[in-house]
């Protein structure tokens, strides 16, 4: 008998090759990745390098692969996405991030496969309402994204919510709204990077780092606060979900704890073993109307439902970056 199947789509990326990496090392079902490698001299084709996939196919012909192996696919882990908030096509985010995944979903509800996708914290907008993971439709309908990445993140759990309702879903189906996520396998995404890759190169020479000067009297500059999540964190979460196809909505992927951008700098120094050296530019007036001061996931819904993982604490989540990845010859997870 064929082997059960995972397709991670986005699997070449940050987020989907730490699934990919944990999926195979179980060695419990076919792992198929489904993405673009784009440049390779950008490396993302490294981030797979090391781990056993069962099949790589490419986008366009991801809906005739799933038909030919549908008796044998289990879930779709849709980790794809235009995954930059800056990013001016808003048809090519729309293609991409909901019709895409609008597509995966009906499909997997007719094949009887689970689905796990990809939301966003950036569907919170600017955090007035919190950051409570509410997916009934009235509370999906109350979020107002500040960008067409988050509009599109948050259309598609809207239409997730409502065919669940209307009993038109997957047999499980789970979004998770990944919050400040850092961690190994991101060095091709450029300025689209975490903080801590972003900053290593100057801290690893014993050089300033640039963070932005507050514009808000409520915080000191560098006191900007975000919820940073180390990737592990939210592959457990991820492999849980797996593990219990009883689960199914809406959830934050988060520490449950804002840090501050002065304390990710600090720690990432202190991994280096380096003395802190901090330096602070104004926060460009393009995004200084929409910069956000504070970001903080509530993980009581995901707990509730009963994932008992625990957060990495900031310090040693970046202390296990630095030190197993980006110190190393080889920084691939």
């Amino acid at each position: 008998m064929a082997r059960r199947m995972i397709v991670v789509t986005g699997g070449a990326g940050f987020i989907g090759s730490n699934i990919v990496a944990r999926l195979c090392a179980e060695d419990r079902r076919d792992i198929v990745v489904c993405d673009r490698m784009e440049d390779a001299a950008l490396g993302k084709w490294k981030n797979l390098a090391k781990h056993p996939i069962a099949d790589f196919w490419q986008p366009e012909e991801l809906f005739e692969q799933l038909e030919r192996h549908a008796e044998a696919i289990e879930a779709v882990v849709h980790m794809g996405a235009i995954s930059s908030t800056t990013e001016a096509d808003a048809d090519l985010i729309m293609r991409t991030n909901f019709t895409l995944s609008r597509d995966i979903w009906d499909w997997c509800a007719l094949r009887d496969a689970r689905m796990i996708y990809a939301s966003s914290a950036a569907t919170y907008g600017d955090g007035d309402q919190g950051f409570v993971d509410d997916d009934s439709l009235e509370g999906l309908a109350s979020l107002r994204p500040l960008n067409a990445y988050g509009y599109s993140k948050m259309l598609f759990d809207q239409y997730a919510a409502r065919q669940s309702d209307r009993g038109q879903s997957p047999s499980q189906w789970a979004g998770l709204k990944f919050f400040n996520v850092y961690g190994p396998n991101e060095g091709h995404k450029g300025g689209m990077k975490s903080v801590v890759a972003q900053i290593w190169p100057k801290v690893q020479a014993g050089e300033p780092v640039t963070l932005f000067r507050s514009h808000n009297p409520n915080y000191a500059d560098g006191g900007q606060l975000r919820d940073f999540v180390f990737v592990d964190d939210v592959v457990d979460i991820i492999e849980w979900l797996l593990d219990t196809p009883e689960v199914s909505g809406v959830f934050n992927a988060g520490s449950g704890q804002a840090r501050s951008f002065l304390d990710l700098a600090n720690a990432t120094f202190a991994a280096a073993g380096k003395a802190p050296s901090v330096e602070y530019v104004d926060t460009p007036v393009s995004i200084r109307d929409k910069y956000q001061y504070f970001t903080q996931a509530s993980m009581d819904r995901v707990r509730a439902a009963g994932f008992g993982g625990q957060s990495t604490p900031l310090e040693e989540g970046v202390r296990r970056y630095v030190q197993d990845f980006l110190m190393k010859a080889d920084p691939y997870r």
